[in-house]
This record gives C-alpha cells, structure tokens and sequence, in this order.
C-alpha cells in the first residue's frame, strides 16, 4: 500500500488545493483532492489485468473551478433537489438558490463540492485512506446549524474503496450527502454506458415531475423501464424514460445496514462494480446533460458518457413525510457508509 500528497493548484481566491493518490497491492489506484473532497481519479483492472481510469473527471484543477458537472464531489448540504428553493423545519422557513430551474440542487451555488476542505492521510499495512474535514458555518447557503463534516476514504487490498461520512450539528437542520461520482467502467472518454449491465436491488422507485422533483408516490417497478431487480443493458429501455434515468431508487428500510444495492458489469472489459451501502436510496443517473463539451480524461464526454449511483436519502424529503427523514438535531450524529468494489468476470 502507498500513500502519495502533492499540490492541485490553487482555487481564484488562492487557497492551496493538495492531491492525495492510494495505491493499493493491486495496483488499483484512487485520487483524491482536498477541493469538494472529491475523487478525481479511480484505477481499476479489466479481467486481463489492464489498469483504466474507470471514472469521468479533470485532470487539473482548472477543470473543476470551470465547467463541472459534479465530477467525483462529496456534495452537500443537501445532495439532490429541493423542490422550489426552500424548506420548513421546526415552523421556520429557509429560502435557498435556486440553482436547478424552480428547485435548489446539490447544496446551492456553493455547495461542498465548490469548498476546500482539511485533509489527514493515514496509512497501515492493509489499507489506506484520507479523512477530509470542513465546517460549515450556520446560514451557509441558508440552511441552519453549523455542521461538521467528516468523510473519510479508505482504500484496501480487496480493491474496495469505502466512503465513510459523519456529521454534527448544534441546531435543527437537514442533511444529505453523497458522492457524485460518474463512472464508465470501459474507461473515462471510451464511448457511452448503454451496453454496462445493471442490477439494482430495488422493487420501487419515486417518480418524478417534469423539473425532476418526487411526486410522493413510491410505485412498483415491475412492468416499467425502471425495473432492474433483474439485470438489464442501461440503454436496453432508456428510450421509454423521459429524459433518460434520473431517479431515486428505494432500497428498502429507513436505512442503517450495510447492504447490497448495485451491481453492474461491463461486459468487453469484464470490470464489475458493485456497490454497497447502509443509505435508504440511490439516485441512477445515465449521464444524460453530458453533450460532448467536455474534454477531459481519457477524451470527450459523450451524452451518457458516464453513470452515476449516488447513495442518498431521497430528493425532496423536507416535503414527503412518507419518505425517510433527513432531519439531523443537536446530540445526534449523521452517519453513512458506501462501499465500491471492483471485480471482473
């Protein structure tokens, strides 16, 4: 195991911005930086031993202060929509951007994706991770209580990379975090993800409107395009979806335990990703605002260039008393825990 740190440039505001790259005895490797505890990089074999960048990102800093989709970020407070920019909570109502059309998306026009956050490596004989630390102040974005943050990263021998995150408050406030990772498991820039093979452990799902906010039902998948409790090709039914798949899918319980969620196999390469986690949702996203504009690692990025499976509380949950709350108060600590796991057939 090896653990490397070296500069990523500097933010416009000339904060330092540091890379941490996990090299595991694999070979797998995962990058990391301090700017939105992010993953920037992910290195993992095909079933002949080749090494790819399996996720979509910069290789630079520039890229991220410029044009970013969200590649690779821990985003926050609130990951996901907030229908009509605002909330009530404790009979207080708190107005927030409205950065996605009518409703706020991933924490706002600053979210933690866009803040540089403290780092501390740490390294063992079998594993090896980087605990990002950021506080965020009370009414950042206008959403209430200061909060601390920690997401911790850690890579091991059995090429699985676990994000563990925590956080505290000292008022009443909502949080969701997740990780925004795009994948394409025959490489960044190598084409699209409609021949990758999902499976989802998941028999309902939220429909949405049209500005992609929860209607409050949670319906069936069976008979839908959204059915993937068996595995099906991404691009196999995408063209019955409005839009593409942009959804939350419900993993059953309040969340807690971790457990299976997500498998998919890339069947030239043969890399298998699968996905675990103790969150009640995943939000499958097929990379459907990617439009070629983008040239980044590994080449262009192609409309459904890459995939997303944020692990999540679901969107819009301040106003759907039917879904699992994200409601954090004084005493109590947010916890979560997602795991990734490459393999190959």
């Amino acid at each position: 195991m090896s653990l490397t740190q070296s500069p990523f440039g500097q933010t416009s505001g000339g904060a330092p911005v540091d890379c941490f790259t996990l090299t595991n005895n694999n070979g797998v490797v995962a990058k990391l930086t301090t700017y939105g505890a992010r993953l920037v990089e992910l290195h993992a074999p095909d079933r002949s031993g080749r090494l790819a960048d399996v996720i979509l990102g910069y290789d630079s800093l520039a890229g991220y202060l410029g044009k970013d989709p969200y590649f690779g970020a821990t985003v926050g407070r609130y990951a996901n929509r907030i229908a009509g920019g605002r909330f009530t909570l404790n009979g207080v109502t708190y107005d927030l951007a409205k950065n996605n059309g009518p409703n706020t998306l991933h924490g706002g026009k600053v979210g933690f994706d866009k803040r540089v956050w403290r780092a501390q490596p740490n390294q063992s004989a079998d594993r090896t991770s980087v605990t990002f630390m950021y506080h965020s102040a009370d009414l950042e974005e206008n959403f209430p209580g200061n909060l601390s943050v920690t997401v911790v990263y850690t890579l091991t021998d059995a090429n699985e990379l676990t994000i563990d995150y925590t956080a505290t408050t000292d008022k009443p406030t909502i949080v969701n975090l997740t990780n925004h990772s795009y994948f394409n498991l025959k490489g960044a820039g190598q084409g699209t993800i409609l021949d990758h093979v999902l499976a989802l452990r998941a028999d309902h799902y939220t429909p949405v409107d049209d500005t992609l906010i929860p209607t409050g039902q949670i319906a069936l998948v069976k008979g839908t395009p959204f059915d993937f409790t068996s595995p099906h090709r991404v691009g196999e039914r995408i063209d019955q979806v409005k839009g593409g798949y942009d959804h939350n899918f419900v993993l059953g319980g309040q969340g807690g335990a971790l457990r299976p969620a997500a498998r998919v196999e890339e069947p030239v390469t043969g890399r298998v990703l699968e996905i675990s986690t103790t969150q009640p949702g995943v939000q499958f996203y097929s990379g459907n605002f990617l439009d070629g504009s983008i040239h980044a690692i590994g080449g262009t990025y192609v409309k459904h260039g890459g995939f997303c499976l944020e692990t999540q509380h679901f969107p819009d949950s301040p106003h759907h008393a039917n879904f699992p709350s994200t409601v954090l108060n004084p005493g109590q600590t947010y916890r979560q825990t997602t795991t990734l796991r490459f393999s190959t057939t």
